[in-house]
């Protein structure tokens, strides 16, 4: 069992990064012809993911996860704590190594986002089922306002642009984006589903088991459409620092809070058995966006976005041991 939950991860995440990163591949090489191009072609398979397949994959889990117990109030605080102290440690990092403004900007980034989306959201469903899946976008409610709020300002400020920013406009974008605007309609239907006591329909199981894969795969692909593995070899330092940061130093941070606060006691440890795997998660693709079009260090951000998503290798193994231990 414990043996093929992990095969079945590293497969989705591997087949989903590998398709994505061939088809890139033979783009370029003139052997295949793509009618849109890679970038439409990406974003198209993230809106497919996230306006369809993962609503339905929120409502169906919120609706019969346990969500009574109000210290679960404190879960998106503790998943915002997180992301924070992730580029906290990041910016303390790049004091350490000595890295100029582009390099630290660029190493903040990958310090503060994370995979929660794709990778998280399956590790959860894989490890704790649907109860585990469930739990996820209350987790990061606050993902996408603390990076468009503070961590785009904050790698902005590294760039050395005197240019003028929208801080907040962006953060009033978030009220008009429609991937957002889904996301949190699901997860509200799915919470007055739950509450209203009308009985889940017993194909809906079946329904998720196909539908969480294959969102987290969908999801793979468009990250793989666009991986590069330019120099990484010239950034070990910079991606040892963050792996220590994503794999050691925020899930213990991020656990130690949830362990004050009783997520232990909740439903057999289930909450702070999803903070311990969200805050174990590698550098997300959001990670990227500041350095291109801040242009701050690139290949830095692309070499320790590699090298997190490699260790999952030697993470996932950990954090099932981990996870069954609580």
């Amino acid at each position: 069992m414990v043996i093929s939950m992990l095969l079945y991860s590293f497969g989705i995440i591997l087949s989903g990064l590998l398709a994505g990163y061939a088809v890139q591949r033979l783009a370029a090489r003139g052997l295949i012809r793509i009618p849109v191009s890679m970038e439409a072609l990406r974003k198209g398979l993230q809106r497919a993911a996230l306006l369809f397949v993962n609503p339905v994959a929120i409502v169906g889990a919120t609706w019969i996860v346990s969500i009574r117990d109000a210290a679960l109030v404190a879960l998106p605080f503790v998943g915002l704590f997180a992301i924070v102290a992730g580029g906290v440690l990041a910016l303390g990092a790049a004091r350490l190594l000595q890295l100029p403004p582009k390099k630290t900007g660029a190493l903040f980034c990958c310090g503060s986002f994370t995979n929660i989306g794709s990778i998280g959201a399956l590790v959860c469903y894989l490890f704790l089922g649907e109860p585990g899946f469930a739990l996820v976008p209350i987790y990061k409610i606050f993902e996408e306002l603390s990076y468009y709020s503070t961590g785009f300002p904050i790698a902005k400020h590294y760039s050395g642009s005197l240019v003028a920013e929208g801080r907040w406009d962006r953060v009033k974008g978030l009220a008009r984006d429609p991937l957002i605007l889904v996301s949190v309609s699901a997860l509200v239907l799915g919470g007055a589903l739950n509450v209203s006591g009308l009985e889940r329909p017993a194909f809906y199981g079946t329904v998720n088991a196909v539908f969480i894969p294959l969102q987290a795969f969908m999801l793979l692909v468009s990250v793989g459409l666009a991986l590069r593995f330019r120099r990484v070899g010239d950034y070990l330092r910079e991606s040892a620092a963050v792996a220590a940061i994503k794999f050691a130093a925020v899930p213990s941070l991020a656990c130690a809070l949830a362990l004050a606060l009783g997520f232990g006691a909740i439903d057999g440890g289930l909450p702070l058995k999803v903070v311990l795997i969200l805050s174990s998660m590698p550098v997300a693709f959001n990670a990227l966006i500041p350095p291109s079009i801040y242009d701050l260090d690139l290949d830095l951000a692309n070499s320790c976005r590699f090298v997190t998503t490699a260790l999952l290798a030697l993470v996932l193994p950990a954090l099932l041991f981990l996870v069954q231990s609580i």
